[in-house]
């Protein structure tokens, strides 16, 4: 039996992310990386480029939408109407891929950690403009694609990040 081998490409400069599987066609989606462009220092709201993995996959069964923090589902369930009662929220929805750096003294360790940053591929409100920068570092997508990728990804996969 062959193994098969998935990885996700995100190209920066595209603000695009890819699924790429030998003997398949691609799965492209676009995205929303940092607003402050790429970085890996901690603090800096860049998103950290080289390869990673993803360390843990998070949310499987849950509604679309639903409210994420620090990770953990909360009982809310985002809508315009809780989008206007908090405003400043860094809205973290539906799915979590949880990234690991895998380039010491790069994305992994010290302060370049991607782990320790809390760096995610995760869903985000409709209303959000994907294309364009303006994430908090994390790669956000619209949550019906994540929805699509969820199940086709797992944990250690690999996940290039690069500038394009």
């Amino acid at each position: 039996m062959v193994a098969v081998t998935r990885r996700i490409e995100i190209d920066l400069g595209d603000q695009t992310l890819t699924l790429l599987e030998e003997g398949r066609r691609p799965l492209r989606f676009p995205v929303s990386s940092a607003a402050n462009g790429p970085g890996e220092e901690a603090g800096s709201g860049c998103t950290p480029r080289g390869l990673h993995a993803i360390r843990l996959c998070i949310g499987d069964g849950e509604p679309v939408n639903r409210v994420f923090v620090g990770r953990r589902p909360t009982t809310e369930i985002y809508s315009p109407e809780l989008a206007r009662r908090w405003p400043d929220r860094d809205w973290i929805l539906t799915r979590i891929l949880w990234l690991t750096g895998r380039e010491p003294g790069r994305n992994r360790g010290g302060s370049r950690d991607t782990l320790r940053r809390f760096i995610y591929i995760h869903g985000c409100p409709d209303s959000e403009p994907m294309g364009v920068p303006r994430s908090h570092g994390c790669i956000r997508m619209r949550n019906a694609d994540l929805l699509q990728l969820f199940p086709l990804v797992g944990a250690g996969m690999e996940v290039r990040i690069r500038e394009g």
